[in-house]
């Protein structure tokens, strides 16, 4: 039986995912500071290191090779550097990136050569809006990073951008009125995405893809990206 490992398991996408695996036959252990739906759960934080490496040696215990880890676990960040305090910028960077980065290397032992890791970062990690943005873009560098290092060992490194997604922890579509049904998502669109990059190797996707134009203004033109009035 394949063993998967999920962060963030116990709601939206994370939940999402943990009940696609199940329906696929994977036993899922989901690693969330609530209980999950997951096969076996392990409640942690993933901000914090110890609490990572302590949870993953008792998963490895009892499974010793992990077919795929999805980094998923993420903490909201609306607002500007200037407005979000500094106790809220270094929860969101623990959580998005070095949660990221912590649970990875606490579960490497258990990825063997055709192992998947997926990372969901967001396409705020593709542009520069506030201390959510900053912590996506470390985590979209991370993943590539990873994509590149984990590479020799047979390892294969997907990286997920979600744009808007309706989840209990981002509520969504009261921002945009009428336009939020074109512009939000719902968790099992992104995880039917994410199945499909791992099972036909596309190493970064966007989700939808029609967001993709923001990354690319950001990259092309960040004069003019930076003179736009904050929302």
């Amino acid at each position: 039986m394949r063993v998967a490992v999920v962060t963030g398991a116990s709601s939206g996408i994370g939940a999402e995912l943990v009940s696609r695996l199940q329906a696929r036959g994977t036993r899922v252990i989901g690693l969330s500071r609530r209980p999950s739906a997951a096969d076996e759960h392990e409640e942690c934080d993933v901000s914090e290191r110890d609490a990572v490496l302590a949870a993953a040696d008792r998963v490895l215990a009892r499974h010793p090779s992990i077919d795929l880890l999805v980094n998923n676990a993420g903490v909201a960040a609306r607002g500007t550097f200037l407005d979000a305090g500094p106790a809220r910028i270094e929860q969101v960077m623990r959580t998005n990136y070095l949660g990221s980065v912590w649970t990875t290397l606490a579960f490497l032992p258990g990825l063997l050569p055709g192992s998947h890791v997926v990372n969901v970062v967001s396409v705020a990690g593709t542009v520069a809006i506030g201390p959510y943005s900053a912590s996506k873009h470390a985590q979209l560098a991370f993943s590539r990073s990873l994509a590149r290092e984990l590479s020799p060992k047979g390892i294969s490194v997907h990286t997920v951008n979600p744009g808007f997604v309706e989840t209990e922890g981002f509520p969504q579509r009261g921002r945009f009125g009428r336009l939020g049904s074109r512009l939000v998502v719902q968790p099992a669109f992104v995880v039917e995405r994410l199945l499909a990059a791992v099972e036909h190797d596309r190493r970064e996707i966007t989700v939808p893809r029609w967001y993709r134009p923001a990354g690319w203004a950001q990259a092309l033109a960040p004069g003019l990206v930076s003179r736009l009035r904050p929302r």
